[in-house]
C-alpha cells in the first residue's frame, strides 16, 4: 500500500492510507439518529411495518457506510484484481481486464482526488478501483502504467483497441448515466413527497405515506429509467475518445 511497485512484485493491496474523517461519521450517526427519532416519537402517524422499515434502512444505510469505510480493498495478485466492498468481493482474471483507464472525479473538492481509476472488462463493464487514486498514491501515473503492463504481461499481448467492446462501453456508460439520472430524480421527487407529508401532519390531514413516500418515487424512478434508456445515445462519449490519456499531475 504505497510501496514501490518493483519491490512488491505482483502481488499488492490498496487501501487507506488518509485518516478516516470522523466529523462525517459522526454527522451520519446524528442523522439517522435523529431520524428514527423522529419516526418513532408519534406511532399514530406511521404504521408499525413502516416504522420498522425505516428504522431498518436507516440503520443498514450507517452500517453500510462504517463498512465501506474500513473494508474497502483493492488487491492485485497473480489470478487477477479483485475489489473488496462493503460485503462482498468482486473479482477480474487478467484474461477478463480489457483496459484500466484513469477517469477525472466529478465534482470533486479541494484537497481530494482529482482521478479515479477503473477497470473494464471485456464486456464493457466498469469497476472502480478503490484507493488506486491520486490522492492515496503519492507516484500515481507510474502506478496505472505499471497495472497496465501487468495486464499486458499476464493476457500474453499488449493493449489494443478493440471497436466490439469499445461499444460495449458506451453502451453500458449510457445505461449508467440512465440509472443515475433516473436516481436524483426519484430523490429529488422523495424529498418533495417528504415535504408534503409534513404539511400533511401539520394541517390534520390524512398523510397516506406509503403513496407519497413510497409509490409516487418508485413511480418516477421507473418513468425517468424508461425515459432515460430509450435516449441513452445522448448521455454516452462520443466514438474516438481517449480514454487512456495519462493524468496531468
Amino acid at each position: 500500500m504505497g510501496q514501490d511497485v518493483h519491490e512488491r512484485g505482483i502481488e499488492r493491496e490498496y487501501g487507506r492510507r488518509r485518516r478516516i474523517r470522523l466529523g462525517r461519521f459522526a454527522f451520519l450517526a446524528v442523522a439517522v439518529a435523529n431520524s428514527v427519532y423522529q419516526m418513532n416519537r408519534d406511532p399514530n402517524i406511521f404504521s408499525h411495518r413502516a416504522r420498522l422499515v425505516a428504522d431498518v434502512l436507516l440503520v443498514w444505510l450507517f452500517v453500510w457506510a462504517l463498512l465501506t469505510s474500513w473494508r474497502q480493498r483493492t488487491f492485485v495478485t497473480a489470478d487477477g484484481i479483485a475489489v473488496r466492498g462493503a460485503v462482498r468481493i468482486r473479482r477480474r482474471s487478467w484474461h477478463d481486464i480489457y483496459d484500466i483507464r484513469v477517469e477525472p472525479r466529478r465534482n470533486q473538492r479541494s484537497g481530494d482526488s482529482q482521478w479515479l481509476t477503473f477497470l473494464y472488462d471485456n464486456d464493457g463493464r466498469r469497476l472502480l478501483l478503490p484507493h488506486v487514486d491520486d490522492g492515496q498514491l503519492p507516484e500515481f501515473g507510474a502506478e496505472i502504467d505499471d497495472l497496465r503492463e501487468t495486464a499486458a504481461r499476464h493476457r500474453g499481448m499488449a493493449w489494443e483497441r478493440r471497436p466490439e467492446v469499445e461499444e460495449r462501453i458506451r453502451r453500458q456508460s449510457g445505461h449508467r448515466k440512465a440509472w443515475e439520472r433516473a436516481t436524483s430524480g426519484a430523490l429529488f421527487v422523495l424529498l418533495a413527497m417528504f415535504l408534503v407529508t409534513l404539511w400533511r401532519i401539520a394541517t390534520a390531514r390524512d398523510t397516506e405515506p406509503l403513496l407519497l413516500l413510497v409509490c409516487v418515487p418508485l413511480g418516477a424512478f421507473a418513468l425517468l429509467a424508461a425515459l432515460l434508456h430509450w435516449r441513452w445515445e445522448s448521455q454516452v462519449p462520443p466514438p474516438g475518445s481517449d480514454f487512456r490519456a495519462r493524468p496531468r499531475l
